[in-house]
């Protein structure tokens, strides 16, 4: 595994794409910081830039670089969540602008997976973790059925879990509100 994050780091330090496993599904990855790497995800999805992507930070204590004034119900959320949970959060900061939606927000998660939390614990930034499909089609649940066309599109493949045969979900998504208010997105 860490040969593996070895690689990945370097590509992603580089503006690169990758594709790699996740707490959830396979994500197609870059530098969250990085405005061209992310306007090349934005293509290799074909999807417009008015529908932001969520970014993967290993620790909760990262959200305040990211997020200007964290809601304190954030930390509760992220607490109790038996499985994995993205939250929006308004006024977000310190990202690439193509990566912010249109109305300021950001959707990130706080990964507890191993490879991608020992990934972002390296990289020291936010990676971008979207679904592994062209926008529209089905999210693929399992690495072998990523569509070549997303395989070929990105700088490196990650080889660990492409075997696995389980059909994980994507995440739950919750949007927070300013004054406290919360509204569940995806259960």
């Amino acid at each position: 595994m860490n040969e593996e994050i070895k690689k990945a780091f370097d590509v992603l330090v580089a503006g690169g794409l990758i594709l790699y496993p996740t707490d959830t599904i396979w994500g197609i990855g870059c530098d969250a910081t990085n405005e061209d790497a992310v306007r090349r995800v934005y293509e290799l999805k074909k999807r417009t830039d008015s529908k932001a992507l969520i970014v993967l930070v290993d620790n909760s204590v990262k959200l305040d670089f990211y997020v200007d004034g964290v809601p304190s119900i954030a930390w509760d959320l992220i607490e109790v969540a038996d499985k994995p949970l993205t939250i929006i959060y308004d006024d977000a900061r310190n990202l690439a602008p193509n990566l912010i939606a249109d109305d300021g927000s950001i959707a990130i998660r706080v990964t507890q997976e191993k490879f991608s939390q020992e990934l972002c614990k390296r990289f020291r930034k936010a990676i971008v973790s979207t679904s592994a499909n062209i926008s529209g089609e089905p999210a693929p649940s399992r690495f072998d059925e990523i569509s070549d066309e997303i395989k070929n599109g990105v700088d490196y493949i990650v080889n660990f879990r492409q075997e696995e045969t389980s059909r994980p979900k994507p995440s739950g998504i919750i949007k927070l509100g300013k004054g406290g208010e919360i509204k569940i997105i995806r259960e």
